[in-house]
């Protein structure tokens, strides 16, 4: 898979807001291979959480009162998007919403960066009832860590985009672009 550059990304939310971020994740793939996975607890502002939202990950505030705000982490994300410009995820609505409404809470710049959802190539692929990225993990025996956790959720988008490249017969993502946009 020369040629296929992605960084797959993945966040958990403190609240139904999409800019309480309390989990970033990220797994790099660099000419079709998995070659870095990260993952980065949160401060969502105010670090306040939804009882339901803890129930869905476990990130409890605790665990985030000492962690780095937004800015600090997407200015690490940021070096890696500086090579890779190309974000893939999986219900990207979601992903890429967090990425814009933090952008604008914290005053930072939008990057021009191009990105893909894995959710909607499946629906469009595949035949199953459910899409669900634990779900379709799991019928193609791709193994995960703890889902809804950012980076095993990351990894596991990874893995699956690039098992529906190989499913398209694709040979660059040039030619996913009906399954993206830009940030």
């Amino acid at each position: 898979m020369q040629g296929i550059n992605f960084i797959a990304i993945d966040f958990e939310t403190a609240t139904g807001k999409r800019a309480s971020i309390c989990e970033a994740g990220i797994c790099v793939v660099r000419d079709g291979e998995i070659v870095e996975t990260r993952s980065w607890l949160v401060r969502p502002q105010g670090n306040s959480y939804s009882y339901w939202n803890m129930q869905i990950h476990g990130i409890r505030p605790n665990d985030t009162v000492y962690s780095p705000e937004f800015p600090e982490i997407w200015a690490e994300i940021s070096k890696y998007l500086k090579d890779i410009p190309v974000l893939v995820a999986h219900n990207a609505a979601f992903d890429i919403g967090c990425i814009r409404h933090s952008l604008e809470l914290y005053g930072i710049k939008k990057p021009d960066i191009t990105y893909y959802c894995s959710l909607r190539a499946a629906r469009r692929l595949y035949n199953f009832g459910c899409n669900s990225l634990d779900y379709l993990c799991d019928q193609f025996k791709i193994s995960y860590g703890q889902h809804h956790r950012a980076g095993n959720d990351a990894e596991m988008c990874a893995r699956l985009f690039l098992r529906e490249i190989k499913d398209f017969g694709l040979c660059g993502l040039e030619e996913m672009k009906y399954y993206g946009g830009k940030l």
